[in-house]
């Protein structure tokens, strides 16, 4: 049986597709005692509120029909955002080059976080490559919690 998330990401594709914008990813995930399905988008030139509002009633819509989900759950539809993680190997091969923060589970010479530019991903392993300051420094997938972009202001 495939994942509330790939069904989410299956029913809601025509719909988001239909509005003009890109499925970014889908999470089902618990906070606080209540589930969750957020569906982030994406649109060249950036996400409104009305894109997320047309999207949201035709993707509940095809939530009630296909039923998938057993028990209750909030449906929230928004945007991926300027600060996006990044967890496919498309996402990173978009955006080499960019301003990032990866994240670690365990601190690596006192720290867990580092700022720098994606210089390079490797498809085969999950490692990620960032240039900080002058030296580029390349982080095994079991290292990383998150990898996600940063604007510089």
């Amino acid at each position: 049986m495939k994942k509330i998330t790939e069904l989410t990401a299956e029913l809601a594709a025509p719909a988001i597709a239909e509005q003009g914008c890109t499925l970014w990813d889908v999470e089902y995930v618990k906070e606080a005692g209540t589930w969750y399905l957020r569906i982030l988008i994406d649109k060249e030139g950036g996400v409104d509120i009305l894109d997320c509002e047309a999207i949201s009633r035709k993707v509940s819509d095809l939530l009630d029909e296909a039923d998938p989900i057993e028990g209750s759950y909030t449906l929230e539809v928004g945007s991926a955002g300027a600060e996006r993680a990044l967890k496919r190997p498309g996402d990173f091969a978009r955006f080499l080059g960019s301003p990032v923060l990866v994240k670690l589970y365990r601190a690596l010479d006192g720290r867990k976080e580092f700022a720098g530019t994606l210089s390079a991903y490797d498809e085969a392993s999950g490692d990620v490559t960032v240039t900080v300051g002058k030296a580029d420094m390349t982080f095994p997938k079991k290292d990383v919690a998150l990898v996600r972009l940063r604007v510089e202001f």
